[in-house]
């Protein structure tokens, strides 16, 4: 039977220890000579049938990871028996650690649902189904970046050299927000919140579990973001919809139906001097009445 052993202080099969790429030679004198070679595209796949085991290869000669099946598929290649060895990750039976240390699961990529354990530079990451292990993949850990290609400070709040605009009403600045970085694109970056969650360090944001109300740290982000004086004359017109590209961003499942960005004071109305037209949704009645006195021409949606 195959025994397996992952620590923080070695990786063993069968009390061989083992690093990855491995020599097919060295491997199989951990477990056996009986297996099969299946030659696909891009690598080589060893099969021990028996043992429920695949490894991997690139060049054929070294094997660079390792997959127990636990519900082997029916490809050529599959293994004809289910893995029935042990596998041990920190003396502890490794299916069962994995169920009951929730927090030590590893993201090895975008989307990754189902995580992997890290000992030794060595994760085993889990293919799971509706609570059923099906395999566990062996190889080199390689950390996950969610910020890889993203310019580090791109969402940094940097504070301007310049005068800027002091907003009393969010729900107002916001729609500026639309305007000046989503219609006429003149503020920067355009803010993106699924870069922004890949580029945020602080946490994880889970965008699909989170995205029906505001997000917290987008919402902060809004709130800090700097407008530049100069560009208030750009602002003509206001045109609130629930589809509003900034709304999208700050709760993109809410489908519009936010209060949280309402605006409730007109004052600021006072520092945009070409603002002649506002469509408003998102807005309190004495808010449309005091546009419509400040002679904007105002109409709801």
């Amino acid at each position: 039977m195959t025994t397996i052993h992952l620590s923080s202080t070695e990786f063993l099969i069968n009390s061989i220890s083992i690093t990855f790429p491995v020599s097919v030679t060295k491997l199989i004198s951990s477990l056996d000579n009986d297996f099969r070679t299946f030659k696909a595209k891009n690598n080589t796949i060893f099969t021990w049938d028996d043992l429920g085991i695949l490894g991997y290869s690139e060049n054929g000669e070294f094997i660079d990871s390792l997959t127990l099946e636990f519900e082997p598929d029916a490809y050529d290649f599959s293994p004809k028996q289910k893995f029935s060895g042990t596998f041990y990750f920190n003396d502890e039976e490794i299916t069962s650690y994995y169920k009951d240390h929730k927090s030590e699961r590893v993201e090895l990529f975008e989307g990754d649902d189902c995580g992997a354990l890290v000992q030794h530079n060595i994760s085993a990451w889990f293919d799971v189904n509706d609570t059923i292990i099906s395999a566990i993949e062996i190889s080199n850990y390689e950390p996950y970046q969610r910020s890889a290609g993203i310019v580090e400070d791109k969402y940094t709040i940097k504070q301007l050299a310049e005068e800027q605009i002091t907003f009393t009403d969010f729900g107002f600045k916001l729609s500026i927000i639309e305007e000046l970085m989503y219609v006429k694109e003149l503020l920067q970056p355009k803010f993106d919140i699924y870069e922004f969650a890949k580029w945020y360090k602080d946490r994880k944001i889970d965008i699909d579990e989170e995205g029906y109300e505001p997000i917290a740290e987008v919402v902060q982000y809004f709130k800090d973001l700097p407008i530049p004086k100069k560009l208030a004359s750009e602002i003509t017109e206001i045109y609130q919809d629930g589809g509003n590209d900034i709304y999208m961003n700050l709760a993109p499942f809410s489908g519009g139906s936010e209060s949280d960005w309402d605006i409730e004071l007109s004052t600021d109305a006072k520092q945009f001097p070409n603002l002649k037209k506002v469509t408003l949704c998102y807005a309190k009645e004495h808010v449309y009445n005091e546009f419509v006195a400040m002679g904007i021409n105002t109409e709801w949606l």
